[in-house]
């Protein structure tokens, strides 16, 4: 006979968010390559349920060019995020938006 699926995993794991213990059926999995899927080779990480309901869910299409456009060697955090307002603020501007898209 099959276990219980909820007794089956009683290790704990670290919150990537806040860094709490939480029980693994307590957390969320999350793959930065995107498909949790293919599990060959991968470490997962993972948020407590409560810092993944704070998590915004929107698609994030584009982002990581995105960072990867305004990153550069020995920027301080400050001028990072101070770039990043920027090019999210000029992506929201970008023609063909309608004003509640904003």
């Amino acid at each position: 006979m099959w276990r219980s699926r909820k007794s089956r995993d009683r290790r704990t794991v670290i919150c990537i968010a806040c860094g709490d213990s939480v029980l693994r059926e307590d957390a969320r999995e999350y793959d930065k390559e995107g498909n949790r899927w293919d599990r060959r080779d991968k470490a997962f990480e993972y948020p407590c349920t409560d810092c993944d309901d704070e998590i915004c869910h929107q698609p994030r299409d584009g982002l990581e060019s995105m960072i990867l456009s305004i990153e550069s060697d020995g920027l301080s955090r400050e001028e990072f995020l101070d770039r990043y307002a920027d090019a999210v603020a000029d992506a929201g501007e970008s023609p063909g938006r309608s004003e509640r898209d904003r």
